[in-house]
């Protein structure tokens, strides 16, 4: 949230993010600049070799995974804190107001003009990092709950899928029973109807929340459009006179 303030507090017409640390070196920013230069509003920078333990790689790549399914571009995999974009990019989401704040998220309602270009990444050295495996796991978990109806996809297809189980069996019990006089125990009939009625009540609770999601994201009041510049139609001889 503060990372936000500042953004929307930045002056001039690039703004550069970065950890406090130090582990990205603030020389290396050249090459974010000269990279957006190349006509991109977004450019990353992504450690040649990431600095880190295992934990908080696997809790890195967990999040960055959050973020492929919250972002829906390729670059998802590359975001990192040490970034370079346009300022005129805020426009986008001048207006958003909720606590959960997704920087690269926010981004994606602005452009689709990402890069990455390799940087160094030092060693950390002084203190330890505030970024947390469990700190990590659950901003990943706002993520995909605050900007993504994946989990909503997922129960929608487990309850579909739930569904067309129970429908086979149960046209496999039936089958047997009408075309050989073979009667399945009760049991193979019972777990068919179950898994029909449970498949159904998750396929329409995904439905159900398609809905909410949707009024959820249209509180966060994400622009439909955005408009990077605009132009004055010409003068007419008539008006010139």
């Amino acid at each position: 949230n503060a990372l936000l303030c500042g953004i929307r507090a930045a002056r001039f017409d690039v703004i550069v993010t970065m950890d406090d640390d130090l582990q990205h070196p603030p020389s290396e920013i050249v090459h974010l600049l000269t990279k957006l230069d190349e006509g991109y509003d977004v450019v990353y920078g992504t450690p040649e070799h990431e600095q880190h333990g295992i934990l908080r790689d696997l809790a890195s790549q967990i999040t960055k995974f959050a973020l492929q399914s919250s972002m829906g571009v390729g670059i998802a995999r590359k975001v990192g804190a040490f970034r370079a974009f346009r300022t005129v990019l805020r426009d986008a989401f001048a207006h958003y107001r909720s606590p959960w704040v997704s920087i690269d998220v926010l981004l994606t309602w602005a452009t689709t003009k990402f890069a990455a270009v390799c940087v160094r990444h030092d060693q950390r050295q002084y203190g330890a990092s505030g970024y947390t495996f469990a700190k990590l796991v659950r901003h990943a978990l706002n993520m995909i709950t605050g900007f993504s109806t994946l989990p909503l996809q997922i129960a929608s297809l487990l309850g579909f899928g739930l569904s067309l189980f129970g429908i086979l069996v149960l046209i496999y019990v039936v089958g047997r029973a009408l075309l050989f006089g073979i009667v399945v125990p009760g049991f193979a009939f019972l777990a068919s109807i179950i898994a029909i009625f449970s498949g159904a009540q998750l396929f329409a609770l995904g439905i159900i929340g398609e809905y909410l999601a949707r009024i959820h994201f249209r509180s966060m009041e994400r622009p439909v459009y955005t408009i990077r510049q605009t132009t004055d139609p010409p003068e007419s001889d008539h008006d010139a006179d």
